[in-house]
C-alpha cells in the first residue's frame, strides 16, 4: 500500500505567511509603538508624582511628571492617525489604544488624591470619571459580544478633551501656582465640568446598553 501525502495547497500557503508576516509587521509598526509607549508613559508618571509626595523629591517632578503626561497625549493623537492613513490599524492597537488613555487618567486622578491635590468635595468627580470609565468598558465588552457599536458623539469628544485638560492642569498645580496663582483652582474647576460631561455620556452608553440588554433578555 503506498502513502499518499496530502497535496499542499500551494496558493494559499504563500498568502497566509503573507498575512501573517503583514501582522507581525503591524504589531511592531510605529502607530503601535506609540500606543506602547504610552502604556510606558503609566509607571513613569506615577514614579514623578510617588518621588514628588512621599519621598519629598520637590515641586520640579510636577513638570516632569506633566511632561510626560502631555508627551502620552500627544501620542494619542498620532497613533490613531497615522494607523488610519497607513493602513497599519491591528487588534492589538485596537485593544491597547483605549486602555492605554484610561490607565494614564485613572493613574493621574489617583495619584493626585493621594498627594491632596483633588480633595474634599472634588473627590467625587475623580470617582465619577473613574466609574464612568468601569461602567462604559463593561457596556463596550457587552456590546461587542452582540456586534453593536456604540459611535462617539461629539460631546464624548468635548468630555475627553475637558478631561484631559483637567489633569493635566491639575498635574502641574502645586507648581504652576508659584507662577500663576489659582492654576490648581482652575483643574479641580475642569475636572467638574468634566465629571458633569461624564455623567451625561455615560447615561448614553448605559441606555444604549440597556435597551440592546432587554432585547436579549426579551
Amino acid at each position: 500500500m503506498v502513502d499518499v501525502a496530502p497535496a499542499r495547497n500551494t496558493v494559499t500557503e504563500p498568502a497566509q505567511a503573507a498575512s501573517v508576516r503583514g501582522k507581525r509587521a503591524h504589531t511592531y509598526a510605529l502607530p503601535n509603538l506609540l500606543t506602547y509607549a504610552r502604556c510606558v508613559a503609566v509607571p513613569l508618571l506615577v514614579g514623578c508624582l510617588f518621588w514628588a509626595d512621599i519621598l519629598a523629591g520637590g515641586l520640579w517632578l510636577r513638570w516632569a511628571a506633566l511632561g510626560i503626561y502631555v508627551a502620552a497625549a500627544i501620542t494619542d493623537f498620532f497613533d490613531g492617525y497615522l494607523a488610519r492613513i497607513w493602513s497599519q490599524q491591528s487588534a492589538i492597537g485596537r485593544m491597547l489604544d483605549p486602555i492605554a488613555d484610561k490607565l494614564l487618567v485613572a493613574a493621574s486622578l489617583l495619584m493626585m488624591a493621594s498627594d491632596g491635590t483633588i480633595r474634599g468635595w472634588s473627590l467625587w468627580a475623580a470617582a465619577v470619571i473613574l466609574c464612568r470609565e468601569i461602567l462604559v468598558s463593561g457596556l463596550r465588552e457587552f456590546l461587542a459580544e452582540l456586534r453593536v457599536s456604540v459611535p462617539v458623539t461629539r460631546l464624548a469628544k468635548w468630555k475627553t478633551a475637558t478631561q484631559l485638560v483637567a489633569v493635566g492642569v491639575l498635574l502641574a498645580g502645586p507648581a504652576a501656582d508659584a507662577l500663576l496663582p489659582g492654576t490648581t483652582l482652575a483643574g479641580i474647576l475642569l475636572l467638574w465640568i468634566a465629571a458633569l460631561l461624564t455623567l451625561y455620556t455615560g447615561w448614553d452608553y448605559f441606555r444604549a446598553g440597556a435597551r440592546h440588554l432587554l432585547e436579549e433578555e426579551a
